[in-house]
């Protein structure tokens, strides 16, 4: 007799060992606002970057691969890795910023047949540009919020940093370190 296929919870169920169909959808909610927020956050910094700076233009994608180039060269293969892309994704961009004259070809010492992708100076110059345009920017929008809500917004990062790393490595638990913890009414009380 073949086997069987595993029967699939219906969605009422919840997908958490233990827990109610209650905590289920609290657990999805908070998940869905914090995805809504971020999305938000994002989109607005984006607009006004480009709205404030004109001349501010990369898409993201590029952005995030002249950010991974910074520390080191890397080949093509291990971008895509790192940016958890296609490879041919990947050489898509790299031709953008080639063409650019942000980032460019270098030998490969440990293997003569590849190619090292590597920053310019004028790779290097627009990152630079790129993040103290952001950093303005956060730092005004950060100072016309309250006190109060600036200060949650800090004490939120130690948490967001480790959701970062959880999300990075494909885990989902916290592993020590500083946490700030959304209460029931919404506030955030952390440890850091």
């Amino acid at each position: 007799m073949p086997p069987q296929p595993t029967p699939v919870p219906p969605p009422s169920e919840p997908s958490v060992p233990g827990s109610s169909a209650l905590e289920e959808s609290a657990r999805l909610a908070r998940a869905q606002r914090l995805t809504d927020v971020i999305t938000r956050l994002r989109r607005a910094l984006r607009s006004s970057i480009r709205t404030d700076y004109p001349w501010e233009s990369l898409p993201m994608a590029q952005v995030e691969l002249l950010q991974t180039l910074a520390a080191a060269p890397l080949r093509v293969g291990e971008l895509a890795e790192r940016q958890r892309l296609a490879p041919n994704t990947v050489s898509g961009l790299i031709g953008k910023l080639l063409d650019a004259g942000f980032v460019d070809r270098q030998a490969d010492p440990g293997d003569r047949r590849t190619a090292r992708i590597a920053l310019t100076e004028a790779g290097h110059r627009q990152l630079h540009d790129w993040r103290q345009a952001h950093e303005r920017r956060l730092a005004d929008a950060l100072e016309s919020l309250s006190p109060e809500n600036r200060d949650a917004v800090m004490l939120a990062l130690p948490g967001l940093e480790q959701l970062a790393r959880s999300l990075t490595s494909g885990g989902g638990s916290s592993t020590g370190g500083s946490s700030a913890t959304v209460t029931g009414s919404g506030s955030i009380t952390g440890t850091g």
